[in-house]
């Protein structure tokens, strides 16, 4: 058994001190290796990097210890225990890494804990203690790990039966909020850090519907004895990260349920949409996952074409959810369904990246994105979304209501997550002719390597919904609802996404073919003015709408220190945002269909 131990030693200084004792270390001098990635997230961390002192020693002796490349240690041989002490900085308030302060401590154990190599399988315990000092007596513990003798929200000792599941089981500890409840025979329990209002209470009973649903979904019984959300409040901030028997989630505050709030706002609608993503991923990527990942190989980048099916498929499932679980209208769904089309449709680098080739360069393109992504890339997320809309719909409408989308989750769980199988890289077309008996594989060769827009208007017909596009009306029109009254008129657009910037707007994105790239403006510069205005945040998008389209304006930037000037021709702005509604008068036969699709509990 690999013993380990952690403590802040100075929660100031962000630093915390961990032990590792190594009974059997090898003859032949042991070595030790950080990751340099967590599952889950798939770019190159290097969390070895926050290692600031390591030493070891045997029977009171030191032992001399080399380290061998960015993330691996060798010590020399030694008879008896080998212990490895160590410090690790922890300042990364992110749902990936470690963070420590004098309010809180947060820890995923790929930051944290050395794997000793040669004995990954070996069972391990963890001793977590507290930080010294009167602040920190009323300090919590909030963690999925199995318990080995710490009380419940204690101090104390874990165990895990082998080093991937001691670096599953992310830790909370402070004085957070704590709430509980019980869903389909297992206990689930959140824990909220930061300064926040939530109803606790109101809280409890959404995730129970939406945790409900996806066991049952996925069939009785649930394959973990204990779940923990893990949040952190902030002012602003969105992420979520899944585990084995948990979730680290990042939101901003005001997404929690107010007291008294008896609506689901459209932020807290966002975060309900988050946990019912992480947590559909308990079962499809956790347990269910790419062949490439099993085991894992924490060292390096680990390329598979799959997370179209893994991210993608999570991604239509999470809202969906929150309509079968009753807690959004199908309304609101389909309003949410054109807000994810929309973001697709504004991708111009979805005529040149595909869905699959989207997972493959996950590592060193989505993960690392920068001024130019948006013509260059697609979201494998939001695309994989669309392919999984799509492939629904279309086994829905080939097998006359026999078939959906769900049996082949069902299938994948029964086949490959209960048997912790990894499914091949081209192993999904010929699984979904299995169950349903339909060929798919030249949809989904064309969908998955291609980089045409699906069939979405015919499919959607099939179900009795309209899907459009109009334009939109500002840079923050997010789609999925018609346009307001009134507006009739083209607007012109120069192409570009911006922001504030002292002084001016920067141009955060340039489109591919808007007006702005054409004259020669670029990501980055600083627009200060515009047809002789003093150009701001707030009146930008007007100036350019009240100026005639196709008549050149004149635009005045900075790049870098030097003032340029640049005629830019404003361009009918194109129709990129989605709309996705019921047709009114639908036939009993339709009305069925969309009832099953939508899974509403009062749509039968």
């Amino acid at each position: 058994m690999i013993n380990y131990s952690i403590r802040p030693i100075n929660p100031a200084a962000h630093l915390f001190a961990i032990r590792c004792e190594v009974p059997n270390p090898s003859p032949e001098g042991q070595e030790f290796f950080l990751p340099a990635w967590i599952p889950g997230s798939y770019m190159i961390r290097d969390f070895a990097k926050n290692i600031v002192r390591l030493v070891a020693e045997s029977d009171g002796q030191v032992v001399a210890t080399d380290k061998i490349d960015k993330q691996t240690w060798r010590c020399a041989p030694c008879a008896g225990t080998l212990v490895i002490s160590y410090q690790v900085y922890a300042w990364d308030l992110s749902v990936r890494a470690a963070h420590l302060d004098g309010t809180h401590g947060y820890f995923n154990g790929t930051s944290v804990f050395l794997m000793v190599k040669g004995q990954e399988t070996a069972a391990c315990t963890v001793d977590i203690q507290r930080p010294a000092g009167a602040p920190f007596e009323k300090w919590r513990l909030a963690t999925a790990m199995s318990r080995d003798g710490a009380a419940p929200l204690e101090f104390g000792r874990y165990r895990a039966a082998n080093y991937d599941e001691l670096v599953d089981h992310p830790v909370e500890m402070g004085t957070f909020s704590h709430g509980s409840f019980e869903a389909c025979g297992v206990r689930h329990e959140i824990a909220i850090t930061g300064h926040h209002n939530a109803d606790m209470d109101r809280l409890e009973r959404d995730l129970k519907k939406i945790c409900e649903t996806q066991i049952r979904f996925f069939g009785e019984p649930a394959p973990m004895q204990h779940y923990v959300f893990l949040v952190t409040a902030v002012g602003e901030g969105y992420g979520g990260l899944e585990h084995r028997a948990s979730t680290s989630l990042l939101c901003s505050r005001d997404d929690l349920p107010a007291p008294g709030m008896n609506e689901i706002t459209e932020s807290y609608r966002t975060f309900l949409g988050l946990c019912s993503h992480e947590y559909f991923h308990t079962w499809h990527v956790k347990r269910i996952k790419p062949a490439a990942f099993i085991p894992y190989d924490l060292s390096r980048e680990v390329n598979t074409s799959l997370l179209w099916i893994f991210e993608g498929f999570t991604s239509y499932y999470d809202d969906h959810m929150l309509v079968r679980s009753g807690l959004i209208s199908p309304v609101t769904y389909l309003e949410m369904l054109g807000q994810s089309l929309t973001r697709v449709y504004r991708t111009p680098g979805r005529f040149l990246q595909s869905a699959g080739e989207s997972s493959f360069d996950a590592w060193t393109k989505f993960y690392k994105q920068d001024e130019n992504s948006p013509n260059a890339i697609v979201s494998y997320y939001v695309k994989g979304a669309l392919v999984a809309l799509s492939l629904d719909l279309m086994l829905r409408r080939e097998t006359d209501g026999k078939f959906s989308l769900d049996d082949i989750m069902q299938h994948l769980w029964r086949e490959f997550g209960l048997k912790g199988v990894g499914l091949g890289e081209r192993q999904f077309p010929a699984i979904v002719q299995q169950v349903t008996g339909c060929d798919f594989s030249a949809f989904l060769d064309a969908a998955v390597a291609g980089t045409a827009d699906l069939p979405l208007g015919e499919l959607f017909a099939a179900v009795g919904v309209d899907f459009s596009l109009r334009a939109a009306t500002s840079q923050d029109d997010k789609g999925g609802k018609p346009a307001p009254a009134g507006q009739s008129k083209p607007r012109g657009v120069l192409g570009v996404k911006t922001a504030g910037a002292e002084g001016g707007v920067r141009i955060v994105h340039a489109f591919e073919g808007g007006a702005a790239q054409a004259a020669g403006l670029s990501a980055g510069d600083i627009v200060v003015a515009a047809a002789g205005l003093r150009v701001t945040g707030s009146n930008i998008e007007r100036i350019v709408a009240a100026h005639e389209i196709g008549v050149p304006l004149k635009i005045h930037a900075f790049r870098r220190d030097e003032l340029m000037v640049f005629d830019a021709t404003p361009l009918e702005a194109l129709p990129d945002t989605c709309v996705v509604q019921v047709r009114a008068n639908l036939t009993p036969e339709i009305q069925q269909q969309l009832d099953a699709w939508l899974g509403a509990p009062n749509s039968a």
